[in-house]
């Protein structure tokens, strides 16, 4: 059995040795267009994280006989096509909860203690040339007492709302698709949360729903002191009206881990700011644990292994 996985440096060093015990395992770093048409031709089960995977493409691997994502949404992927030809798609789901609730942590404490402010002034010398035993210059606060909103409380946003009572916060949310289904916290329309809350956490996929959920008149309801966190999807945030309410001081933070385009062109105008210190990126690496990849390779062989009973 020939397994082609086409974008194999989507999951970085991460052994593969799994999968390829299942069959004849070939990866490739990333696939243009025409070099995915011609590497499929051969290929009984294809793995794909980020590349398209159109009724061409089906098409063109007259071997298919499944396909695997390497991720959780299948939107890269035109499912009544494989369909017609009863190539069943598999995904893999909740490997990378705990690795974003952490990286989503990792950007709110740093928003709210100033982090990067510090460990400069520590390194750049700045400390040691002070005269006092402390640095009070900028401040930090705390979470506790604070209220956390999540925009999206699924999985991950449910595990996200445990680690903030842990810190003492209050949690509030909005559901996206309209069913407040957790008893366990406050269901807030959308603007009561963006005006209560201290910290906003997007959680949620993207979808007809929550494209531009969060534009300039939302942000314009935030407390100037407030974080936004987007660690869902590119495209709930505006990110023109994002940029423009940080720097003028509208809100107190942002940090993003998503973009529109990805990777996030050197033009957007999220990278040319008045005030950098008061963003947070990350380059789409939320998801991407060690732990959370090797968990993804797993399940991944185990689709495999589950269709053709290997």
């Amino acid at each position: 059995m020939k397994i082609v996985f086409l974008d194999a440096s989507t999951v970085g060093d991460t052994p593969l040795d799994e999968i390829a015990a299942l069959g004849e395992l070939v990866c490739f770093p990333t696939s243009t267009r025409e070099e995915a048409l011609k590497r499929v031709e051969d290929c009984e089960v294809l793995i794909i994280n980020k590349i398209v995977v159109d009724a061409e493409l089906i098409a063109a691997a007259p071997a298919l006989r499944l396909i695997c994502e390497a991720a959780t949404g299948v939107n890269n992927i035109d499912l009544k096509a494989a369909e017609a030809r009863s190539i069943p798609v598999k995904n893999v789901a909740g490997y990378s909860t705990d690795s974003v609730v952490q990286e989503t942590f990792m950007h709110i404490l740093s928003l709210a203690g100033n982090g990067p402010y510090f460990d400069r002034a520590v390194k750049g010398g700045d400390y040691s040339a002070g005269p006092i035993f402390t640095d009070l210059s900028r401040p930090f606060y705390e979470l506790t007492g604070k209220t956390m909103g999540i925009i999206g409380l699924g999985t991950i946003g449910t595990k996200v709302a445990h680690v903030a009572e842990a810190f003492g916060m209050k949690v509030v949310y909005y559901s996206t698709s309209g069913t407040s289904h957790n008893r366990d916290y406050p269901s807030l329309p959308l603007d009561e949360l963006m005006a209560t809350a201290d910290v906003i956490s997007i959680h949620a996929p993207y979808n007809e729903r929550t494209a531009g959920l969060v534009g300039a008149k939302e942000l314009s309801l935030m407390k100037p002191t407030a974080f936004i966190v987007n660690m869902g999807r590119g495209g709930i945030i505006d990110e023109a009206a994002l940029a423009q309410a940080v720097d003028d001081g509208r809100i107190g933070g942002a940090a993003l881990d998503v973009y529109v385009r990805e990777p996030l062109p050197a033009d957007n105008p999220l990278l040319h700011t008045r005030h950098p210190e008061k963003f947070r990126f990350t380059p789409h690496t939320a998801w991407a644990s060690v732990e959370a990849r090797a968990r993804l390779v797993s399940a991944i062989a185990v689709n495999i292994r589950d269709t053709f009973g290997a």
